[in-house]
């Protein structure tokens, strides 16, 4: 009797396994990337048009000092105001980042790679939105930033998002995480992984 106990238990842990919630990639996190990605847009999207509605051409707004202040500037290059000259270029890097995250949204069962994917397209299409309706047009529009760091740069939201999503990917990369849930620890598999070693010993 304890053997078939025993040989049941085996069966049962072999079918979590192949297709239990711990183990198996579970539902695709579209939903969760888009979502994250939507409300980084929308964000960066309505502090743009508010800023240079309100700011743009005045004086900086003190935040916290001289060390954080609201200073609307074009910015026709990258991050740091870097390769001005090089704005197309900028364009359809950003356009090759958005087709690359849709492409990986199919291979996507992550929650935290959604999140940091999600982040890394809304920014990407915050600033392409820049570079494609903004003066002087021609896929060579000027990105609006207005959040100065003192010795550090100028951003918006959208590079924000970006270096955020950037920051976690490199975290998930490092911790194992995939895009496809492999390498998670689900909620029971250090208690299932205990259960089964005990029984080994026992047996």
């Amino acid at each position: 009797m304890k053997e078939a106990g025993q040989a049941a238990q085996a069966r049962d842990g072999v079918g979590q396994r192949a297709g239990g919630p711990t183990a198996g990639r579970g539902r695709r996190r579209i939903p969760l990337l888009l979502a994250v990605a939507v409300a980084a847009y929308a964000i960066d999207l309505g502090s743009k048009l508010l800023v240079v509605a309100r700011l743009e051409h005045r004086a900086p707004v003190r935040l916290i000092g001289s060390w954080l202040e609201l200073d609307v500037i074009r910015n026709s290059g990258a991050a740091f105001s870097m390769g001005a000259a090089m704005t197309i270029v900028f364009t359809v890097i950003a356009a090759a980042v958005v087709v690359v995250i849709i492409r990986l949204a199919r291979k996507l069962y992550s929650a935290p790679w959604a999140v940091a994917l999600g982040l890394l397209l809304g920014g990407a299409l915050g600033n392409l939105t820049d570079r494609l309706f903004r003066s002087p047009g021609g896929l060579k529009g000027a990105v609006v930033d207005f959040i100065s760091v003192r010795n550090f740069s100028v951003m918006n939201l959208a590079d924000w998002a970006i270096v955020c999503g950037g920051v976690l990917t490199v975290a998930l990369s490092f911790w194992g995480r995939k895009l496809d849930g492999t390498g998670e620890r689900g909620p029971g598999t250090e208690s299932s992984s205990s259960a089964s070693s005990s029984q080994s010993g026992g047996s």
